[in-house]
């Protein structure tokens, strides 16, 4: 990777190789893992960032604070008060992923196989939000354990939401499995216009869906907290456990995000804790409302292994 603005900080354990760029908005550069058979002897778990780029996009991931995906309707109303909120990024008409990735992180190390990096964050753009986010990456055998706690600072209550927007290479068998219980079509947009339970030809996650295919950019519900990506050309699986999130006010359900664009090298899998415009959705479902001073914690547990050979 070159030269950047934005300098890469590495954590370098258990045969894997993790590289945080705090000031790009908390952001990751790249995972990777030893393994004699790749290229250079490691390979991306994530689809690594160039080094170049300021285009959050283009990072291998990042953390969405204080709520996640679109918000619609120039805001949302709270307690009986509307909070205006700006769109954040170029060509996209609502504000979206929160603000914490458009936003420097500081960084420190608690530990040999520990990062963490945290975020103060007052009003930012003119968002009601005053928080603090502390992201946490431990690099175990076999994997990376991820945490966001969240910390509502602000004197009356708001509705929270995290979510983690990890950019996974494809290959051409490249394949997700994830139980899930209804997914969230959407319009001309990618707001949801109506939930089912009947998937749509090549959506259906509990039987396993291509990384290839048509666009789908949607919010599935009754996540079960599991998922696997497998790339049979590297013999090599990776899963995915996000137990019961908590808050203040307790557990509650997983909902997942799958963006597949019809091209380009990676796709996405993002495990959430409310869906796509939730903040207009009956019940609001998956956002947390926090006082002064509670949590919100999300913590997602990424492992590794070999697939079995048939």
């Amino acid at each position: 990777m070159s030269h950047s603005t934005h300098p890469i900080v590495w954590l370098n354990h258990a045969g894997q190789h993790l590289g945080l760029v705090p000031s790009l908005g908390g952001s990751v550069a790249a995972w990777q893992v030893d393994l004699p058979s790749a290229p250079q002897g490691r390979l991306d778990l994530w689809r690594p960032w160039d080094g170049r780029t300021p285009d959050l996009y283009q990072l291998a991931s990042f953390a969405m604070v204080p709520w996640s995906n679109r918000i619609s309707g120039g805001g949302f109303e709270h307690e009986g008060r509307f909070h205006a909120m700006q769109p954040n990024r170029a060509g996209e008409p609502y504000p979206i992923h929160g603000d914490g990735w458009l936003q420097p992180w500081t960084l420190s190390q608690p530990a040999p196989d520990t990062l963490e990096m945290t975020l103060h964050s007052r009003g930012f753009q003119g968002n009601p939000y005053d928080y603090e986010a502390v992201q946490t990456f431990r690099l175990v055998e076999g994997g990376l354990d991820q945490q966001v706690r969240l910390r509502h600072l602000g004197a009356s209550p708001l509705p929270y939401g995290i979510g983690l927007h990890p950019w996974f290479p494809r290959t051409p068998q490249t394949r997700i499995t994830a139980p899930v219980q209804g997914v969230w079509l959407s319009g001309q947009d990618p707001l949801p216009v109506g939930h089912t339970a009947q998937f749509p030809q090549g959506w259906d996650l509990n039987q396993g869906i291509s990384a290839h295919g048509s666009l789908i950019d949607n919010g599935y519900t009754g996540w079960g907290g599991q998922a696997r990506i497998e790339w049979p050309e590297h013999g090599l699986a990776l899963t995915a456990h996000m137990p019961d999130f908590d808050a203040d006010g307790g557990a509650a359900s997983h909902y997942c995000l799958i963006y597949r664009p019809p091209q380009g090298p990676a796709f996405c899998f993002e495990p959430i804790t409310q869906p796509i415009d939730a903040f207009h959705l009956p019940g609001r479902p998956g956002l947390r409302v926090l006082g002064s001073g509670e949590t919100l914690v999300m913590r997602v547990g990424w492992r590794f292994a070999a697939l079995a050979r048939g």
